[in-house]
């Protein structure tokens, strides 16, 4: 039987997830079975790749929301609505999984998110025509791999916090993500913050907690 950490939506406002990517396909099953009978609030699943899903046992899956372009499955529904906006801006179509990751995270935590995809710096007429939609949103999460360049663009632009996920699309310097990491990280544009490497999930759980804490403030 796993030890799972009931009282962490008490402490900090979201419940436990299970990573399951490093985790065996026994593991992950057990997992499963454990929270199914022993649940006390609504459970995320990340990094579930698709022929591992497959693998679980039938009533397992029939008990999980899956959704393979994410690779996150739900048990128990999402958290209940929360106030606020979160824009996830992807630079290109081959960073779509992470921003998937971090959409699929924030919808879960009861969060409204637009998906916004294709905006890279390449073609910055593309982003300028999705400025206003972007704009709107309390906060912005922007993922970009390469030089992560729509990161700082963004943070020159918009006046919501800007979360910036570098991913680890790339050849050459740019592989693994440590290019578009560093870019990130030495950005000009004031306040951005960066979290790590592919990271969707990290980056919509720190916009969840910002959102919650304006909310606190606001009481």
């Amino acid at each position: 039987m796993h030890t799972f950490d009931h009282e962490r939506p008490q402490r900090i406002g979201m419940p436990e997830a299970v990573l399951c990517e490093p985790k065996t396909d026994a593991h992950i099953a057990a997992i499963v079975e454990d929270l199914i009978a022993d649940r006390q609030s609504p459970i995320l699943f990340t990094r579930l790749a698709p022929h591992r899903f497959e693998l679980l046992d039938p009533d397992h899956q029939q008990a999980l929301s899956y959704d393979a372009d994410s690779q996150t499955a739900v048990l128990g529904g999402a958290m209940p609505q929360r106030i606020g906006t979160v824009a996830v801006v992807a630079a290109g179509t081959s960073d779509h999984g992470v921003a998937a990751e971090a959409v699929a995270t924030l919808r879960f935590s009861g969060v409204e998110t637009d998906l916004i995809v294709d905006v890279g710096v390449a073609g910055l007429w593309r982003l300028e025509a999705r400025l206003d939609e972007i704009r709107k949103a309390d906060i912005v999460i922007a993922v970009a791999g390469m030089d992560a360049a729509l990161v700082s663009v963004l943070g020159g632009l918009v006046a919501a916090p800007v979360i910036g996920v570098p991913t680890s699309v790339g050849y050459g310097v740019a592989t693994g993500g440590f290019a578009a990491l560093n870019s990130a990280l030495a950005s000009c544009a004031q306040g951005v913050t960066v979290v790590n490497i592919d990271n969707g999930f990290g980056a919509a759980c720190a916009a969840v907690r910002q959102l919650a804490m304006a909310q606190r403030q606001r009481r």
